[in-house]
């Protein structure tokens, strides 16, 4: 743990999956099933992971960030056998979980009242490895920007316990990760990538270093401290670095770096083109998403050589289609497609999954970008953002990625709020750098500004400043509680 330096050894990892699967396996699971896990970031957070990968089930993180009747639905939906919490994450959500339909065997890692303490629980089994299973597998949750989040179950290898890991070969492939590797993991752990990447190092038989929570200078002191090699990031965490004042930023010796990959949203150029300035050419970017239709990837020279690219694909084939389901010519936005995909299923929604996928077998998560002459995919935008103003459609990424750079502007959030004559107006809610005062001058040099890079479509007609944007731990901006909230207002 980057913060206290608590740590747990190969061999009481190993142990701990060991006894954690045997206790599955004596509880009746059988390969397929399923458990869930609400916890804080903590150094429990791989051990409990490979207890049951060991014993060939779906494990679920869930969010410590969702309300108990959120948690209690994904408990119930993925038909969780088990649940382990923390003293931290218990709390309420307890009487959620009990009432829902089937619940599930529930421990904790720390006392809690009424529950058995899961290190005693595992405390009646062997340590020694677990004979003939089969690898399990993650079963992650979409993040629910429309309806309820619905689970993204990956079809089981079938192949018996420690015979692939794609995460681990990409890793060593492309980034040279492997048993003198350091990765740095500043993002919740119930995410994809903390979540896969953190399984891939330990595979390679390299060092985790988990943040209990990402905190910018924190997260330097950490690559200083534990001589990071690998480390993974998303773009708000960038912006956030680079806010630092720079007396703070050159305080650590960062010189250790080999490897710096971010994904999870576009960054924008500025904010890249900046970390690349300083770090220098060791960022490397990949696009991908909970299902893992397909995967693009590109280094800091092919980034350098065309700005804004999410890279060129590693697995599956892109197709930018219109709405009518056809193919478009270079440099034309449209649904992003990935044809010879991982294939995939929403778990309990034939429906959801069905809409996925096109005639040819092609499947979209309904992102918005296009592919340019020589093959490099560049992201507008998801569809689920897109605000129609006037007929006009407009996808807030652009706006956003240009706004952001302003010195004022600590975050933003660009959302479609209702309006009476063009159905949505283009809102923007500012949250602003310490020390900056909100006034109307302000709000007419942030529309100068806007205007001064995009077309007055795209640009702010208001903008309402707010002391801090709803974001995960790890920098998704929650825009679906801004749209609710001004929705809420104009009835």
């Amino acid at each position: 743990m980057a913060e206290s330096g608590q740590s747990m050894s190969y061999g009481e990892l190993d142990a701990f999956a060991n006894r954690l699967g045997r206790m599955y396996q004596w509880l009746g699971l059988k390969t397929g099933e399923h458990v869930a896990y609400m916890l804080e970031n903590r150094l429990e957070c791989p051990a409990v992971q490979w207890g049951a990968h060991y014993a060939g089930l779906y494990y679920t993180f869930v969010s410590t960030r969702l309300m108990p009747a959120e948690a209690a639905y994904i408990v119930s939906d993925c038909e969780a056998k088990v649940l382990i919490v923390s003293a931290k994450t218990a709390g309420p959500v307890l009487d959620a979980i009990r009432g829902i339909e089937n619940p599930p065997r529930i421990y904790s890692l720390d006392p809690v009242a009424g529950l058995q303490v899961l290190d005693d629980a595992i405390s009646a089994f062997e340590a020694s490895p677990i004979k003939g299973t089969f690898e399990g597998s993650e079963m992650l949750y979409s993040s629910g920007t429309t309806g309820k989040p619905k689970g993204v179950k990956p079809a089981m290898t079938g192949l018996p316990l420690g015979s692939s890991s794609m995460i681990a070969t990409l890793m060593q492939r492309g980034f040279g990760v492997g048993e003198d590797s350091v990765y740095l993991s500043p993002a919740p752990h119930y995410h994809a990538a903390p979540m896969k990447w953190g399984q891939g190092v330990t595979t390679l038989g390299g060092t985790v270093i988990i943040m209990e929570k990402f905190d910018a200078e924190g997260a330097l002191a950490a690559i200083e401290k534990y001589g990071v090699t690998h480390s993974q990031w998303v773009p708000t965490m960038f912006h956030r670095i680079l806010g630092l004042p720079k007396e703070v930023r050159d305080r650590y010796d960062l010189s250790s770096q080999k490897v710096a990959v971010h994904a999870a949203a576009p960054c924008p150029i500025a904010t890249k083109q900046a970390m690349i300035d300083w770090w220098g050419p060791i960022i490397f970017e990949y696009y991908s998403c909970t299902e893992a239709i397909g995967m693009t990837f590109t280094d800091s020279k092919a980034w350098l050589d065309h700005p804004g690219t999410v890279g060129r694909p590693l697995l599956g084939v892109p197709h930018i289609l219109d709405e009518e389901g056809n193919e478009l010519p270079a440099g034309e936005d449209g649904l992003v497609y990935f044809a010879d995909g991982t294939k995939f299923s929403y778990h309990n929604d034939e429906s959801k999954t069905a809409e996925a996928f096109n005639d040819k077998g092609w499947s979209t998560v309904g992102d918005i970008g296009h592919l340019d002459e020589e093959g490099f995919l560049y992201l507008t935008d998801r569809k689920s953002n897109m605000i129609i103003s006037g007929g006009v459609n407009v996808y807030p990424q652009e706006t956003e990625n240009w706004m952001i750079s302003h010195p004022a502007i600590y975050d933003v959030a660009v959302i479609g709020t209702p309006h009476p004559d063009f159905g949505e107006e283009v809102r923007a809610v500012v949250q602003l750098e310490a020390g900056i005062e909100p006034s109307d001058a302000l709000v007419e040099e942030l529309k100068d500004y806007c205007r001064e890079q995009l077309s007055s479509i795209k640009c702010p007609r208001e903008i309402d400043f707010r002391a801090e944007l709803p974001r995960e731990p790890n920098g998704k901006l929650l825009k679906r509680l801004l749209i609710d909230e001004y929705r809420k207002l104009a009835q």
